[in-house]
């Protein structure tokens, strides 16, 4: 029954993102033009040989799921033997255009966001997806192909972050964080806003994104109906220990879990970036994550008008693709001179964005006055907690598992996004630094 139950509500929970949109204002027709860069096409993707499958094998996880016939780790391990019978279901699924049915269903498992969340409350659960190991293999080759043509032929939006080679949360942060510093020491002011969308990935409408990955990405022939047969007659079931639900038709929504739903959601976002762009706004995304920001003069109040008229175009144009901005967890910030920061609030008060002093952005909590303390004794609070934790089993342990542990708990906090901390004071530096002598 719980299962049964967990299905129902993560159908639910979309379906009613989609109808408070309005059917009224969702129409796929509402298209912007792609930029001229992307006016070449691919039709065909090309079958792919014994090496091409051995590194595609190399580069996937090891994890497994109910829906796999063998362990993963022992696929691999006979994948020599299997090698002619997986070749030729890639190459069958990437010559005809057809993605194999029998891999289109996804297992859900439910997972407390926090631990101190109330389990009774299916809202504080996050579903998680679980796809076929062959399924896959399938996407990485496809996901190799389109990345490869997308780079060629520069159809990336070049300030999305998200799920791209050389690009992370970390470069996303520093390029956001240096220009509002420079801003900051050149006597000018920021206004930062971070736009929070609700379950982003879930309700992309297939429709649209089947034409944006004709017009703006440039697929045709076979491989955009490739692309047609991925998306549609898809399906989930939940899954709670040994019990499982009924299987739920997906109707919209990019694949959780598989390795084409990231690269398909910045493609079905690349309008957007013409959107802010036109008014002018700095931005930087990674995935559905958005940062939108300005730069202000003493008395110019153009900027905040300009930022009121892009946040509007961004909510019309969000809703004409049954996407929604969370208005109540969307955060705006405003940086420099103490003395102007109360002006500038007000100027925002206008257009009806309410800021906050403080705000965690990608994994980094910002404040207005650029010292990350916040953020630092964050860090410092979770490293202590964890040190304390290990030192009790540390004579249980060989040298080589204590490093890994303090690797892995320690360090990966303090290498988080620490290009963000220079010149910072050094007595904020001094905390890191205890933290990794205490670790030593």
């Amino acid at each position: 029954m719980a299962c049964n139950d967990f299905a129902k509500f993560f159908t639910e929970k979309i379906q009613k993102i989609r109808q408070a949109i309005g059917t009224s204002t969702a129409d796929p027709g509402y298209v912007l033009s792609p930029p001229k860069n992307c006016l070449n096409t691919i039709k065909q993707f090309h079958p792919i040989n014994s090496k091409d499958l051995e590194d595609i094998l190399g580069q996937l996880n090891s994890s497994s799921c109910c829906l796999d016939v063998l362990p993963t780790s022992f696929f691999k391990k006979v994948s020599k033997t299997l090698e002619s019978d997986l070749l030729q279901i890639v190459n069958f699924s990437l010559i005809s255009g057809v993605f194999p049915e029998p891999l289109k269903t996804a297992v859900i498992k439910p997972i407390l966001k926090k631990d101190n969340l109330d389990k009774t409350q299916m809202n504080n659960y996050r579903p998680i997806s679980n796809l076929p190991f062959l399924s896959k293999i399938i996407e990485k080759a496809v996901s190799q192909q389109l990345n490869y043509f997308l780079t060629q032929n520069n159809c990336y939006d070049a300030f999305q972050s998200g799920f791209r080679q050389n690009h992370s949360t970390e470069t996303a942060l520093t390029k956001v964080f240096n220009d509002i510093c420079l801003n900051t020491d050149s006597g000018t002011m920021s206004v930062l806003v971070l736009l929070d969308l609700s379950a982003a990935f879930d309700t992309v409408d297939h429709n649209i994104l089947l034409k944006r990955l004709e017009n703006w990405a440039g697929l045709s022939g076979t491989v955009l109906n490739w692309f047609k047969t991925y998306l549609e007659n898809r399906k989930y079931f939940v899954s709670i220990g040994n019990f499982t639900s009924e299987l739920t038709s997906i109707t919209c929504g990019v694949p959780q879990g598989s390795f084409l739903g990231p690269l398909l959601f910045n493609i079905y976002m690349l309008p957007l970036a013409l959107i802010i762009k036109n008014n002018k706004i700095n931005y930087h995304s990674y995935a559905d994550d958005t940062q939108i920001y300005i730069t202000l003069s003493p008395g110019d109040r153009g900027p905040v008008q300009a930022l009121g008229k892009c946040i509007e175009e961004i909510n019309d144009w969000l809703c004409h693709n049954f996407l929604q901005l969370n208005k109540n967890k969307t955060e705006v910030i405003v940086f420099g001179a103490k003395e102007k920061q109360l002006q500038v609030t007000r100027e925002l008060q206008s257009i009806h964005l309410k800021t906050t002093n403080q705000a965690r952005n990608l994994g980094v909590v910002m404040d207005a006055d650029l010292n990350l303390e916040k953020h630092i004794k964050t860090i410092t609070k979770s490293a202590y907690y964890h040190l304390k934790n290990i030192s009790r089993i540390k004579h249980l342990m060989s040298q080589q598992d204590l490093e890994k542990l303090v690797h892995a708990f320690i360090f990966s906090r303090l290498d988080y996004c620490n290009s963000i901390f220079t010149g910072l004071p050094k007595k904020s530096v001094r905390q890191l630094q205890l933290i990794q002598n205490s670790a030593a």
